[in-house]
């Protein structure tokens, strides 16, 4: 078990935005991905997410705090970081790219075959 601080993103230009609402409590399990809390500028408001699964163990903002970029929201006691960010398996076979994904065939250009749309099926005039 790995306890993993949760920051603040880039949260675009705003320097310092309030924290108008907390979605999680020490205890809570959390997923990756799943919102944290809700911060709000003159602007916007908009959720920060998790960057990892794990149990929530200590809150470090309470309602009204002001954060900005790279503050520490929370503590996460995560079960380990390569269960949140899995790493894809090597890529075996040809045509293959490295997330295992077969690439597309290229398509011909418009322009190989008069009289066909991008599709290759010829039209009557």
């Amino acid at each position: 078990m790995a306890l993993v601080d949760i920051q603040v993103p880039d949260i675009g230009d705003f320097d310092e935005v309030g924290v108008i609402e907390l979605l999680v409590k020490p205890g809570d399990t959390v997923k990756a991905e799943q919102s944290l809390v809700t911060v709000e500028s003159d602007k916007a408001s908009m959720e920060i997410p998790s960057t990892h699964a794990g149990v929530v163990k200590e809150l470090k903002v309470k309602l009204g705090d002001k954060v900005k970029e790279g503050s520490v929201l929370l503590t996460l006691e995560s079960a380990g970081t390569a269960a949140a960010s899995p790493q894809p398996s090597p890529a075996s076979g040809r045509g293959s790219n490295a997330s295992g994904c077969r690439a597309r065939p290229q398509r011909p250009a418009c322009t190989t075959r008069p009289f066909s749309g991008c599709t290759g099926r010829a039209f009557i005039r």
